[in-house]
Protein backbone atom coordinates (compact mmCIF):
# COMPACT_ATOMS: atom_id res chain seq x y z
CA UNK A 1 0.00 0.00 0.00
CA UNK A 2 1.59 2.98 -1.34
CA UNK A 3 0.72 6.71 1.13
CA UNK A 4 -0.14 9.98 -0.05
CA UNK A 5 3.14 10.98 1.78
CA UNK A 6 4.94 8.43 -0.28
CA UNK A 7 3.85 10.09 -3.67
CA UNK A 8 4.76 13.42 -4.98
CA UNK A 9 3.95 17.05 -3.63
CA UNK A 10 0.18 18.32 -5.11
CA UNK A 11 0.92 21.91 -6.65
CA UNK A 12 -2.56 22.58 -5.29
CA UNK A 13 -3.53 19.79 -2.55
CA UNK A 14 -6.98 21.80 -1.85
CA UNK A 15 -8.17 19.91 -5.00
CA UNK A 16 -7.16 16.49 -4.04
CA UNK A 17 -4.90 13.96 -5.72
CA UNK A 18 -7.99 12.66 -7.57
CA UNK A 19 -8.09 15.64 -9.57
CA UNK A 20 -4.52 15.93 -10.04
CA UNK A 21 -4.78 12.42 -11.51
CA UNK A 22 -7.46 13.72 -14.03
CA UNK A 23 -4.95 16.39 -14.96
CA UNK A 24 -1.88 14.17 -15.26
CA UNK A 25 -4.01 11.93 -17.45
CA UNK A 26 -4.72 15.22 -19.44
CA UNK A 27 -1.40 15.56 -20.36
CA UNK A 28 -0.94 12.29 -21.79
CA UNK A 29 -4.11 12.54 -24.20
CA UNK A 30 -2.50 12.95 -28.29
CA UNK A 31 -5.74 14.47 -30.03
CA UNK A 32 -5.77 17.80 -29.19
CA UNK A 33 -9.62 18.40 -29.44
CA UNK A 34 -9.87 15.19 -26.81
CA UNK A 35 -7.50 17.20 -24.57
CA UNK A 36 -9.34 19.76 -24.79
CA UNK A 37 -12.56 18.28 -23.51
CA UNK A 38 -11.22 16.28 -20.71
CA UNK A 39 -9.81 20.64 -19.57
CA UNK A 40 -12.75 21.27 -19.90
CA UNK A 41 -14.72 18.88 -17.92
CA UNK A 42 -11.60 18.96 -15.00
CA UNK A 43 -12.44 22.42 -14.69
CA UNK A 44 -16.48 21.68 -14.36
CA UNK A 45 -15.35 19.28 -11.34
CA UNK A 46 -12.97 21.80 -10.35
CA UNK A 47 -16.15 24.63 -9.66
CA UNK A 48 -18.06 21.73 -8.35
CA UNK A 49 -15.80 21.78 -5.40
CA UNK A 50 -16.49 25.17 -4.22
CA UNK A 51 -19.66 25.94 -5.21
CA UNK A 52 -20.05 28.87 -2.83
CA UNK A 53 -17.33 30.48 -4.68
CA UNK A 54 -19.31 30.44 -8.00
CA UNK A 55 -20.70 34.19 -7.44
CA UNK A 56 -17.16 35.34 -6.96
CA UNK A 57 -15.74 37.29 -9.52
CA UNK A 58 -12.75 35.86 -11.81
CA UNK A 59 -13.72 32.68 -10.04
CA UNK A 60 -13.37 30.92 -13.50
CA UNK A 61 -10.52 32.60 -14.59
CA UNK A 62 -8.60 31.19 -11.25
CA UNK A 63 -10.26 27.85 -12.43
CA UNK A 64 -7.91 27.72 -15.25
CA UNK A 65 -5.03 29.06 -13.36
CA UNK A 66 -5.09 26.32 -11.28
CA UNK A 67 -5.59 23.61 -14.03
CA UNK A 68 -2.23 25.55 -15.57
CA UNK A 69 -0.65 25.15 -12.60
CA UNK A 70 -1.55 21.73 -11.70
CA UNK A 71 -0.34 20.82 -15.35
CA UNK A 72 3.35 22.83 -14.46
CA UNK A 73 1.84 25.00 -17.49
CA UNK A 74 2.74 21.84 -20.08
CA UNK A 75 -0.88 21.31 -21.06
CA UNK A 76 -1.38 22.12 -24.84
CA UNK A 77 -4.61 23.62 -25.01
CA UNK A 78 -6.95 26.66 -26.11
CA UNK A 79 -7.76 28.73 -22.73
CA UNK A 80 -10.55 30.83 -22.84
CA UNK A 81 -9.38 32.98 -20.56
CA UNK A 82 -5.92 34.70 -20.17
CA UNK A 83 -3.63 32.66 -17.65
CA UNK A 84 -1.56 33.61 -15.15
CA UNK A 85 2.29 33.44 -16.26
CA UNK A 86 4.68 31.01 -14.41
CA UNK A 87 7.54 33.86 -14.07
CA UNK A 88 4.88 35.60 -12.28
CA UNK A 89 4.53 32.67 -9.27
CA UNK A 90 8.06 32.72 -8.84
CA UNK A 91 9.11 36.30 -7.80
CA UNK A 92 9.52 36.69 -3.80
CA UNK A 93 7.28 39.23 -2.48
CA UNK A 94 9.21 42.15 -1.47
CA UNK A 95 11.04 42.03 2.51
CA UNK A 96 8.37 44.27 4.62
CA UNK A 97 10.69 46.80 6.51
CA UNK A 98 10.36 46.36 10.04
CA UNK A 99 12.51 47.96 12.48
CA UNK A 100 12.76 47.71 16.18
CA UNK A 101 14.73 50.64 16.77
CA UNK A 102 13.84 53.36 18.76
CA UNK A 103 11.09 51.37 21.09
CA UNK A 104 12.37 51.99 24.73
CA UNK A 105 9.75 49.64 26.40
CA UNK A 106 9.74 46.52 23.99
CA UNK A 107 6.93 44.85 26.72
CA UNK A 108 4.70 48.14 25.79
CA UNK A 109 5.21 48.22 21.86
CA UNK A 110 5.67 50.68 19.22
CA UNK A 111 1.80 51.63 19.07
CA UNK A 112 1.83 52.39 23.16
CA UNK A 113 4.92 54.82 22.06
CA UNK A 114 3.05 56.54 19.23
CA UNK A 115 -0.16 56.79 21.32
CA UNK A 116 1.85 58.82 23.87
CA UNK A 117 3.53 60.69 21.25
CA UNK A 118 -0.19 62.16 20.16
CA UNK A 119 -0.96 62.07 23.98
CA UNK A 120 1.63 64.48 25.46
CA UNK A 121 0.83 66.84 22.58
CA UNK A 122 -3.07 66.76 22.67
CA UNK A 123 -4.78 69.94 23.96
CA UNK A 124 -6.07 69.76 27.80
CA UNK A 125 -9.52 68.96 28.33
CA UNK A 126 -11.81 65.82 29.24
CA UNK A 127 -10.77 64.04 25.82
CA UNK A 128 -6.86 64.12 27.00
CA UNK A 129 -8.04 62.54 30.45
CA UNK A 130 -9.49 59.91 28.57
CA UNK A 131 -7.03 59.02 26.12
CA UNK A 132 -4.59 59.11 28.97
CA UNK A 133 -6.62 57.00 31.25
CA UNK A 134 -6.81 54.60 28.07
CA UNK A 135 -3.42 54.34 27.31
CA UNK A 136 -2.07 53.82 30.91
CA UNK A 137 -4.89 50.96 31.27
CA UNK A 138 -3.17 49.66 27.93
CA UNK A 139 0.21 49.64 29.32
CA UNK A 140 -0.87 47.84 32.27
CA UNK A 141 -2.35 44.94 30.69
CA UNK A 142 0.77 44.74 28.34
CA UNK A 143 3.00 45.06 31.44
CA UNK A 144 0.87 42.08 33.14
CA UNK A 145 1.13 39.87 29.89
CA UNK A 146 5.30 40.62 30.00
CA UNK A 147 5.23 40.37 34.17
CA UNK A 148 2.71 38.11 36.04
CA UNK A 149 3.42 38.48 39.31
CA UNK A 150 1.58 42.12 39.00
CA UNK A 151 2.59 45.76 38.78
CA UNK A 152 2.06 48.75 40.99
CA UNK A 153 0.21 51.34 39.25
CA UNK A 154 2.54 53.92 40.28
CA UNK A 155 5.28 51.64 37.96
CA UNK A 156 3.04 52.43 35.28
CA UNK A 157 2.65 55.87 35.80
CA UNK A 158 6.36 56.42 36.34
CA UNK A 159 6.96 55.21 32.51
CA UNK A 160 4.01 57.17 31.12
CA UNK A 161 5.76 60.00 32.65
CA UNK A 162 9.06 58.82 31.36
CA UNK A 163 7.84 57.80 27.82
CA UNK A 164 6.21 61.45 27.38
CA UNK A 165 9.30 63.51 28.09
CA UNK A 166 7.54 64.64 31.23
CA UNK A 167 4.74 66.04 30.21
CA UNK A 168 2.14 63.51 31.35
CA UNK A 169 2.50 63.36 35.23
CA UNK A 170 0.32 61.61 37.00
CA UNK A 171 -0.08 59.84 39.93
CA UNK A 172 -2.18 56.93 41.92
CA UNK A 173 -4.39 59.83 43.20
CA UNK A 174 -5.19 61.26 39.94
CA UNK A 175 -5.65 57.91 38.08
CA UNK A 176 -7.07 54.33 39.13
CA UNK A 177 -6.07 52.02 36.60
CA UNK A 178 -7.78 48.78 35.98
CA UNK A 179 -7.20 45.60 38.45
CA UNK A 180 -5.77 42.56 37.36
CA UNK A 181 -9.10 40.11 37.02
CA UNK A 182 -9.20 36.94 38.90
CA UNK A 183 -9.58 33.81 36.95
CA UNK A 184 -13.01 32.68 37.47
CA UNK A 185 -13.34 28.91 39.02
CA UNK A 186 -16.82 27.32 38.82
CA UNK A 187 -18.34 26.27 42.19
CA UNK A 188 -18.70 22.81 41.34
CA UNK A 189 -14.42 22.72 40.28
CA UNK A 190 -13.44 24.17 43.48
CA UNK A 191 -15.77 21.30 45.67
CA UNK A 192 -14.52 18.46 43.33
CA UNK A 193 -10.60 19.66 44.23
CA UNK A 194 -12.03 19.97 47.97
CA UNK A 195 -12.74 16.64 47.95
CA UNK A 196 -9.58 15.34 46.08
CA UNK A 197 -7.62 17.00 49.00
CA UNK A 198 -9.69 15.13 51.38
CA UNK A 199 -9.22 11.62 50.42
CA UNK A 200 -5.40 12.30 50.85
Amino acid sequence: MEYNTQQRRLPLPEYGRSVQNMVDHALTIEDREERQRCANTIVNIMGSMFPQLRDVEDFRNKLWDHLAIMADFQLDIDYPVEIVRKESLEVKPERIPYTQQGIRYRHYGRFIQDLIKTAKDYPDGEERKQLVRMIANHMKKDYLQWNKDGVEDQKILQDLCEMSDGKIQLSPEDIRLVEQQRTFIPRRRQMNNNNQKRKY
